[in-house]
């Protein structure tokens, strides 16, 4: 498991701008070597989306002797101290163009104000456009000394505006802007670029370069699913998606029926949903065509991820260096599936961060898989900034833990703060208490040997989501709950979530297995892949691929239960009509007749993980969540009892806890039923037990 830390940097009661993150010193990295972390996330270089000779000056620019009198590095600095650390850093690769307002003096060959402006010089622009059209000859090397040919459009043209050129633009031809990174009453803005287009590719490219010359150990690409991330604002008819749309209907294998009539040869999307009344904001995933529209995004996506991963990699071995690959695979929507084959270490922002999310962290690490998994939390939406609040007034410190250590216990790892992201509008970043951090830290990293991607689940819930694309009006896009200022969540969720959500409140133990969607990359799933489980639970699942259907036909026919909730696929007789299925109506019906893999007597709302270590030891993890505000702590529990199925053969049990008191005795053995006797039961506990 990787320990992340979520580093911008961002300073304390001011807002958190973006690209550009704050200048690093060496007690920082002091700070991260104390936290026992292994990589670092949107943690530097992010200002090429400003231009590059912005972003060379945070990777090489002069520190002055007054800053390094306190440690301040540039970023190669910052870079190479990590290193030495044994911390990966990543560049992060922001994929939107600024502008900011600018005082210049006279001879525009100093800047006196930037962003935040004063009435010191001479106002104007500065950012991508002025860099792509050398406004600042006294300022910045010229265009053409990084693209010494320019770059030029599909068509064969020089581009001179890349904001007009790459602009992702709503259904009425206007540029979009990612409301969600621009702090309101500023005069910066920033403008929703379209990596489906080429020219863009070619600057983010110049962007790779620039940070791996810089030193950097990794490539987090962030705003890892444009376009898709524009649905909020009406989705992106700019000339490249609508182009591109028309030559993914052409080669359809059928035309869609909307269409008989249409020229295909001029087709613009746009104008064709207009014409019938369709504005792509009002019940947009009834509209017309919009399910082919996302399958060409999806595509897109994938391909073009991949594309920029590539070129990364390829670009760092012609100067002899590994690096890694991760981007920001927000929420881990089922479009990211894909991509896991392009990356080394999945980055998550989360949608919503709230003080209790088993099933949200069981499905992460299904989509993680072998692969290790950095969560981070989200200022919208959520609880982090009554979190923040109540950190600095020295309150709900257990609170904080939970939110580390419950990402820990279910399998992926939350990562600490450090200055990181409360979004455009409030003026703070997140921090939290140095003791907290490093209580976090050492715990996890003295530990690592108790975390493992295996489990000894008996019960299995699958998540399809070839299923989850193809129910009508999904509800996770970034659609009309997707504004991501306030990142609403809906009622209906869907029958996956349902299942997995009431599980983990009656403390059933169990994996999701992920049934990735066979249109967008490589079905992934064996005959064997369902083989661990006694139950197995298809919740929604109307979709099956072939390969998948076997993976559930052979658990039948070894004897494993399955039971449907909602909707089946009824093109599946197979499975339907075997007499080892069963069907229920919901959750509810669920929780009632499954016999729980671990029974516990005194401990309250608590989730569980049973991770099989290797060499077959069972390490049983457990997250209380009976938070007291009166108290303002989890309370320790004195004597509790646990019984939990396992294989036979463990004689022998261990308990750890980040406070050293927690105690576990093995009081009785029948076959595969052990009964345990703990105390001292704090928020977070692991019991390892072995052979």
């Amino acid at each position: 498991m990787e320990r992340g830390v979520y580093f911008d940097g961002w300073f304390p009661r001011q807002h958190c701008y973006h690209p550009s993150l704050p200048p690093r010193r060496l007690t920082m990295v002091e700070d991260l070597a104390a936290y026992r972390a292994t990589m670092l996330v949107w943690s530097a270089l992010g200002g090429g989306v400003v231009s590059l000779p912005y972003l060379e000056d945070e990777a090489h620019g002069a520190i002055p002797a007054r800053f390094r009198f306190y440690g301040f590095l540039n970023d190669a600095e910052f870079i190479q101290e990590c290193r030495k650390r044994g911390i990966t850093v990543f560049g992060v690769v922001f994929e939107h163009a600024w502008e900011f307002p600018v005082e210049l003096n006279d001879d525009e060959s100093v800047v006196l104000s930037l962003n935040e402006t004063r009435g010191a010089g001479k106002a104007d622009w500065l950012g991508l456009r002025e860099f792509w059209q050398n406004r600042y000859p006294k300022l910045w090397p010229t265009f053409e000394s990084y693209f010494p040919d320019g770059i030029r459009s599909t068509d064969g043209q020089p581009v001179t505006d890349p904001l007009e050129e790459c602009a992702q633009r709503n259904i009425h031809g206007d540029p979009l802007h990612a409301l969600w990174i621009e702090v309101p009453g500023s005069e910066h803005y920033n403008i929703m670029m379209e990596r489906n287009n080429p020219v863009w590719r070619e600057y983010l490219k110049g962007v790779i370069r620039t940070q791996i010359d810089a030193g950097v150990q990794g490539i987090q690409f962030d705003e890892a699913e444009t376009p898709i991330t524009s649905l909020q604002y009406g989705g992106c008819f700019c000339h490249t998606c609508m182009s591109g749309f028309r030559e993914f209907l052409q080669q359809a294998p059928s035309r869609p029926a909307e269409l008989d009539r249409a020229d295909l040869e001029t087709f613009h999307y746009g104008e064709w949903l207009l014409a019938r009344g369709y504005d792509f904001t009002t019940n947009r995933e009834q509209t017309p065509l919009f399910d082919s529209y996302m399958r060409f995004q999806r595509q897109n996506i994938v391909r073009y991820f991949g594309e920029l991963a590539d070129y990364a990699r390829s670009y760092a071995a012609s100067k002899n260096r590994d690096i890694k690959i991760t981007g920001n695979f927000f929420n881990l929507f089922e479009h990211y599936y894909p991509m896991r084959e392009k990356v080394d270490v999945i980055v998550t922002e989360m949608r919503n961060t709230t003080y209790r999310q088993p099933a949200w962290y069981r499905h992460a690490a299904a989509f993680a898989g072998e692969k290790p998994l950095v969560v981070v939390e989200n200022p919208y939406g959520g609880v982090v900034p009554d979190l923040l609040n109540a950190l600095r007034s020295g309150r709900e410190f257990d609170r904080f833990r939970l939110s580390i250590y419950e990402a820990a216990a279910l399998g992926v790892n939350m990562s600490l703060p450090y200055g990181s992201w409360m979004g455009s509008e409030i003026e703070d970043a997140f921090y939290a208490p140095h003791e907290l951090c490093l209580e976090a830290g050492n715990f996890l990293a003295d530990h690592e040997d108790l975390f493992a991607p295996a489990t000894y689940s008996r019960l299995a819930v699958v998540f399809s989501a070839g299923s989850a694309f193809r129910r009508i009006a999904p509800p996770d896009l970034m659609g009309d709950t997707g504004d991501n200022r306030v990142n609403r969540q809906v009622a209906d969720r869907g029958p996956f979530w349902s299942v997995a959500e009431a599980l983990s409140d009656a403390g059933h133990v169990y994996d999701v297995v992920y049934f990735p969607d066979d249109e967008l990359g490589t079905d992934h799933v064996t005959a064997t892949a369902l083989e661990q489980y006694t139950t197995i639970v298809l919740p929604g699942c109307t979709y099956l691929t072939d390969r998948q259907a076997v993976a559930v036909q052979a658990a039948l026919e070894r004897g494993a239960r399955v039971i449907a909730t909602a909707e089946v696929c009824a093109d599946r007789p197979e499975i339907a009509n075997h007499p080892a299925y069963d069907h229920m109506a919901g959750a509810a019906d669920l929780t009632r007749v499954l016999e729980p893999q671990i029974a516990a007597d005194g401990l309250g709302d608590t989730a569980y993980n049973i991770v099989q270590l290797p060499g077959g030891d069972a390490a049983i993890h457990l997250i209380r969540y009976d938070y007291d505000p009166v108290t303002d702590a989890v309370p320790v529990i004195e004597k509790a009892r646990i019984e939990v199925t396992l294989p036979q053969g463990f004689q022998r049990v261990a308990a750890v806890s980040p406070h050293g008191d927690f105690e576990a005795t093995l009081e009785a053995v029948e076959g595969e039923r052990y009964r345990l006797l703990v105390g001292q039961v704090p928020l977070y506990g692991i019991i390892r037990m072995s052979r």
